[in-house]
């Protein structure tokens, strides 16, 4: 159980305007008593807990896992060693063993010339099989059709924009709910 000092403060406030002064220290002091017995109790009642453990093997199952699960004992330890290593080696610095002289930097032999030889000819393709034939077409045939469609789209924005239609005296009819309408205008009876 937790309390701040401002809640120790107002506890300390209350228990002495109900108490009173008088009766405030013996009261400090049963509490100080029976906290004591209830921490006792609880000393009292993990020891017991403990031993139990203890008797029946509790322990021994956990001391093994904790060596198991321990990196040492898995040889992790090596394993994270190696990527210690691994992650400071620097791969332009030559590696110099403790008391070794330092390494000559390594150069790949000189390659052999390469004989000379007929160039070689890669054989033809087996011819595909009437599906994948027929899968090609359709694959071709579209690519014709957006080609064309694209050459169209190019001609018609290089084409000069036409002059608006003229207005006609007529205003143009309107399809509104299944009937054709004539365009209401301004003075039309409604």
């Amino acid at each position: 159980m937790e309390l701040s000092w401002s809640e120790l403060l107002v506890v300390g406030i209350v228990a002495l305007i109900f108490i009173g002064p008088k009766d405030l220290p013996g009261m400090f002091r049963e509490i100080g008593r029976f906290m004591a017995k209830v921490r006792a109790m609880g000393r009292d009642f993990s020891r017991a807990m403990e031993q139990a453990a203890k008797e029946s093997g509790v322990k021994d199952v956990a001391d093994d896992l904790r060596k198991i699960s321990n990196p040492k004992s898995m040889g992790l330890d090596a394993v994270r060693n190696a990527a210690d290593k691994f992650e400071k080696w620097d791969p332009m610095k030559p590696a110099v063993a403790a008391g070794a002289k330092p390494a000559a930097p390594l150069t790949p032999p000189p390659m052999p010339p390469m004989p000379t030889t007929a160039p070689v000819v890669a054989a033809p393709a087996a011819a595909p099989g009437p599906a994948t034939a027929a899968l090609a077409e359709k694959v071709a045939a579209k690519k014709a059709a957006s080609a064309d469609a694209v050459t169209k789209l190019r001609e018609a924005k290089a084409a000069p924009v036409a002059a608006a239609p003229a207005a006609t005296p007529e205003a143009p009819a309107v399809k509104r709910g299944g009937r054709v309408r004539k365009k209401a205008e301004p003075g039309d009876p409604a």
